[in-house]
């Protein structure tokens, strides 16, 4: 509605324009904007755009090289860092509610209070007292005081987007040793 009112304001009837066809790009802006605003992890327009260009360089190199290609592959076509590809990849990636259910209609809250018998959380006690202080202090944070990624970033000075990949880090650490 929001592009529509826009559209009907700047709407110039001398020009040989149909309405609709001027009021479209009103309209998709707005849809735009409210799906990029909505989202729980606000991404910037470069960051969004960027997104795009490394999903349409995969479409092109999948039919290339017949395969998906890597990090590094992308980097070289599309000539920026890996670490930028990685840094868009992990921010720009779909969140998994505790209540969706994979193909064996098991949610992934059951699977974790399945798994949660108490030999596990011994050993997981265990190996959370040989991290370093500072991994400690993430986990401590995410996941014993609520904090959000954001909210940790405010706290550290670090980016959301670097907490996010530390995190992931740590948790590959932790399930590789357990």
């Amino acid at each position: 509605m929001v592009g529509l009112l826009e559209a009907k304001k700047k709407y110039n009837g001398d020009y040989d324009t149909k309405f609709s066809t001027f009021a479209y790009y009103y309209i998709l802006g707005e849809v735009t904007k409210y799906i990029r605003e909505s989202k729980s992890i606000k991404l910037s327009k470069d960051m969004v755009r960027l997104n795009r260009s490394i999903t349409h360089a995969k479409e092109v190199m999948e039919q290339r090289l017949g395969r998906s290609p890597n990090t590094h592959e992308l980097s070289v076509f599309l000539e920026i860092p890996e670490e930028k590809i990685d840094e868009v990849l992990v921010a720009t990636q779909e969140t998994e509610s505790l209540d969706y259910e994979n193909n064996l209609g098991e949610s992934l809250y059951n699977f974790v209070a399945k798994t949660n018998s108490i030999d596990t959380l011994l050993d997981l006690r265990d190996e959370l007292s040989n991290l370093t202080d500072d991994e400690r202090d993430l986990i401590r944070s995410r996941y014993f005081d609520d904090l959000t990624q954001t909210e940790l970033s405010k706290r550290t000075g670090i980016s959301q987007v670097q907490i996010s990949r530390k995190e992931n880090k740590i948790l590959k650490k932790l399930k590789e040793r357990l």
